[in-house]
């Protein structure tokens, strides 16, 4: 059975002093001060916990301890390792393996068992771990979020750009693959089925690299049409698994009905990639930007226009920060909602947070309103400031022109924190799949900067 960590760890290996060292050993010293972490990251790597607890006390290999899980999972998010690095230097390194409580005789895990227990963590429990954190920063004096800055930014998802010809070959050539599954678990001829990505590829070749319309026009086609037939032979396949499938076993059970989700899945996706290619390319039309799909693998992409030039694929998230740097909210958002939109609820969120408004919030000029400015104070803030007033006289917005600029120039310090997550944890491209796992993904680096930050404070 799973333990939040080990009663009686395994001999490790002394701190070295050096200044990483001293670091980790600060943020090591931070976590053991608070189990309530480990008793939220176990839950969610044993759900029903709680429950079997009771009725089978002892049943179950131990796995990773939830002690184990989260400090790999900070390691991982501060030095930017993949899963691969993460298993090297957990092994190479005595100042890693001291860090994530892994004795010198103990085991290493492996990268795929350092992968599935980390992907357990969902976002919400990260952001509850954030609010813990936050809670100790306030009563240590490290952060008490009485004044905020807010700005936003935009998280790339870990996509290839969305052209037309790109997501058709994508859609040909994973509906090719599950085609020959398919045939697999079929009786021998029962079916039959065209291979057409070496066609497929060669239309994509073609659109990519020339200038001539007219052949890109007649290649599209081509390529349109591969893509409706291929479609059609997956349906064909999808039927006749669902209806002569080979049941061995519960398990051949599994897996079939496993792949014709699969398959349903990504034939829904190849309708709607060709009906955006055929509207776009053959009838001329413009398409919104709320209609587009960028991507068969992370479908859930949005696409973001910045400042009217930048076009970003991914997730626009809303930030606010303290003095100190630490982060103290964060906000997914569906879609490209205006700024303007946002000021108020990210107050509200503070004080949800803190029991209290906080003192003072500042906010670019994008979230400059009368409507903001009136609604905002009403919650309790004295001076509320946007740095681009937009008709918005200062002597409404703080009680002078010295807090005033003060604040404006605080503002601008939430650029160096956006810069920090995207350089150092990150921040910049989410490299983990689906939306649940784009939103803890985006938690975590949250998360592991307000850790180092804390620790950093504690060696001052």
């Amino acid at each position: 059975m799973r333990k939040t960590h080990n009663s009686q760890p395994s001999l490790t290996y002394p701190w070295l002093d050096l200044d990483h060292a001293q670091e980790l050993k600060a943020l090591s010293d931070l976590l053991d001060e608070h189990p309530k972490i480990l008793d939220l990251v176990l839950q969610d790597l044993s759900p029903g916990i709680l429950l079997r607890s009771a009725t089978q006390p002892a049943k179950g290999a131990c796995g990773m301890t939830a002690e184990q899980v989260f400090r790999a999972l900070l390691l991982k998010q501060m030095k930017g390792f993949s899963y691969r690095e993460l298993h090297f230097h957990l092994a190479d390194s005595q100042t890693y393996r001291t860090f994530c409580r892994l004795g010198f005789a103990d085991k290493l895990p492996s990268y795929p068992a350092l992968c599935r227990n980390i992907k357990h963590l969902r976002a919400e429990t990260l952001e509850a771990i954030n609010r813990v954190l936050l809670e100790s920063a306030r009563d240590r004096g490290i952060e008490k979020g009485s004044t905020v800055r807010v700005d936003c930014t935009v998280v790339e998802s870990n996509i290839h750009p969305p052209a037309d010809s790109q997501q058709l070959w994508d859609c040909i050539r994973v509906l090719t693959r599950l085609m020959g599954r398919v045939q697999d678990c079929l009786p021998a001829g029962t079916f039959v089925f065209s291979n057409r990505k070496k066609r497929a590829k060669r239309r994509c070749r073609e659109i990519s690299t020339t200038d001539n319309k007219q052949i890109r026009r007649k290649a599209y086609q081509d390529l349109l049409l591969v893509t409706k037939e291929v479609s059609a032979m997956a349906r064909q396949a999808r039927e006749l698994l669902d209806s002569q499938g080979v049941v061995q076993s519960l398990l051949d059970v599994v897996r079939q009905e496993a792949l014709s989700l699969e398959l349903r899945h990504y034939l829904e996706l190849t309708d709607r990639v060709f009906d955006q290619a055929y509207r776009r390319v053959i009838r001329g039309e413009s398409i919104p930007a709320s209609e587009k799909i960028v991507s068969i693998f992370e479908e859930h992409t949005d696409v973001i226009r910045k400042d009217r030039r930048d076009t970003y694929y991914g997730h626009k998230i809303c930030l606010t920060a303290g003095k100190s740097s630490m982060i103290l909210d964060c906000r997914i958002l569906d879609g490209n909602p205006a700024d303007v939109t946002l000021a108020l609820e990210s107050v509200a969120r503070q004080v949800e947070i803190y029991d209290r408004s906080p003192r003072q919030a500042v906010f670019d000029g994008g979230f400059a309103s009368k409507e903001n400015l009136q609604e905002i104070k009403a919650l309790g803030p004295r001076d509320v400031v946007f740095t681009k007033g937009r008709f918005l006289k200062i002597s409404d917005m703080a009680k002078s022109t010295w807090v005033y600029r003060n604040l404006r120039r605080f503002r601008a310090g939430i650029e160096g924190c956006i810069s920090f997550l995207k350089r150092v944890f990150g921040l910049q491209r989410c490299t983990w799949r689906s939306l649940p796992s784009f939103k803890a993904y985006v938690w975590s680096s949250i998360v592991a900067c307000n850790c180092l930050l804390m620790a950093r404070a504690a060696l001052q």
